[in-house]
C-alpha cells in the first residue's frame, strides 16, 4: 500500500451537524494528505469505514489565484466523491482547529472536485454555500424506490431528482409521521441505485408528532442527552422533518448535500421559506439540526455545529 514509509499525519474525527460529541454525522480528517496518492486515501477510507473521510492537501494554482485556502478529497469506503456537505464543514472545523488562517476575514473557501465551495461562520456553527444544483429525469424506476420505502402514490406531494454533486431522488411526504415511520427496504434501494432522501414540513399547529416524540423520548431515556438540550443551532423547533437513504444500503444520519438540494427545491417550489430548520437522525439515534437560510442573492447556506471528536495522529 505505502510506496515510502508511514509517517504520523494530524487526524481528527469532527461529528457535524450537532452541539453535542456522538449525535451528528462523523466525518474523519487527514488534515495533511500530501504525498498520498489515491490508492492509498481509498485504501484508509475502507479501512476508517465511516461515511465519509477526507484528505486535505494545499489549493491547487487555478485554486488559490481564485481564493482557495486549502483543497479536499472526499472519500466513502467505496469511492471518490466531489463534493458532500458533512465533510465540508466537518473538514473545515478541522482546518480551522489545526491553525488554518483564510484569505478572507468573512469566510473559508474550500476547493474540491465540485468547484470552489464558500463556506462563513456564524452562531449557528459553519455553514456552506450550496453548489449549483440542477434538476434531472426522474427514474424510470420511481414506482420501485416507492414500493421499498413503501409508500403509496398518495403519500408523494412531490418529486425531483437533483445534482449537487451527489444525486438525490428527492420526495415530499405528506407528514413528519409518514417519515419517521418508514422502515424502507435498504436492499433493494441498494439495488436500484439511486440515493433516495424523504422529507415533510411540520405545520405551525404541529406539536411533536407521535412517533416522533416516541423516537426522541426513546432516544434520551437510553443516552441522556437529549433532553435539556440548549444551543444557537436549538433555538426554535424544526420545520422539516428529513431522512436520506443512501446506495450503500444504509440510513445517513445526517446529510448536508440532501438538505442542500431539497432546500434549493422546496424554496424555488414555495412549499418552504427560509430562514428554517430540519431535523433528521432520530430513527438512527442521533439528533441532527440543520440551518437552512438564503441571502440576498438567492445563494442557499447549508449549517450546523460542529464538535471534535477525536484528535491526534494517524501512520499514513
Amino acid at each position: 500500500m505505502f510506496a515510502t514509509a508511514p509517517r504520523a499525519r494530524p487526524f481528527m474525527t469532527v461529528d457535524v451537524f450537532t452541539a453535542i460529541p456522538y449525535k451528528g454525522n462523523p466525518v474523519a480528517v487527514v488534515l495533511d494528505a500530501s504525498d498520498l496518492d489515491t490508492a492509498q486515501m481509498q485504501a484508509f477510507a475502507r479501512w476508517t469505514n465511516l461515511s465519509e473521510t477526507t484528505f486535505v492537501l494545499p489549493p491547487t494554482d487555478a485554486g488559490r489565484a481564485q481564493g482557495a485556502d486549502y483543497r479536499v478529497r472526499i472519500f466513502t469506503p467505496a469511492a471518490e466523491m466531489p463534493f458532500a456537505g458533512h465533510p465540508t464543514l466537518g473538514t473545515c472545523h478541522a482546518w480551522l482547529a489545526q491553525g488554518g488562517q483564510p484569505q478572507q476575514a468573512d469566510r473559508i473557501v474550500q476547493e474540491c472536485a465540485k468547484g470552489l465551495i464558500d463556506i462563513t461562520r456564524s452562531v449557528d456553527g459553519l455553514a456552506f454555500a450550496n453548489p449549483d444544483t440542477r434538476a434531472l429525469p426522474l427514474p424510470g424506476n420511481l414506482h420501485l424506490i416507492y414500493e421499498a420505502l413503501g409508500i403509496t402514490t398518495e403519500q408523494v406531494l412531490d418529486a425531483v431528482y437533483l445534482d449537487n454533486g451527489p444525486h438525490w431522488m428527492c420526495l415530499l411526504l405528506d407528514s413528519p409521521d409518514t417519515v419517521l415511520s418508514l422502515e424502507p427496504d435498504l436492499a433493494q434501494i441498494q439495488a436500484l441505485g439511486h440515493k433516495v432522501g424523504v422529507a415533510a414540513l411540520y405545520q405551525e399547529s404541529d406539536a411533536t408528532p407521535l412517533i416522533g416524540r416516541a423516537c426522541r423520548e426513546a432516544e434520551a431515556f437510553s443516552t441522556g442527552l437529549r433532553a435539556n438540550v440548549s444551543g444557537p443551532a436549538r433555538s426554535g423547533s424544526a420545520q422539516l422533518e428529513i431522512r436520506a437513504f443512501s446506495t450503500t444500503g444504509t440510513e445517513d444520519p445526517v446529510t448536508g448535500s440532501l438538505n442542500g438540494a431539497a432546500a434549493q427545491w422546496l424554496i424555488a417550489q414555495g412549499h418552504l421559506q427560509a430562514p428554517y430548520m430540519a431535523n433528521q437522525g432520530a430513527c438512527v439515534g442521533r439528533d441532527g439540526w440543520v440551518s437552512i437560510r438564503q441571502d440576498a442573492q438567492q445563494q442557499v447556506w447549508v449549517g450546523g455545529q460542529t464538535v471534535s471528536c477525536v484528535q491526534g495522529s494517524v501512520l499514513l
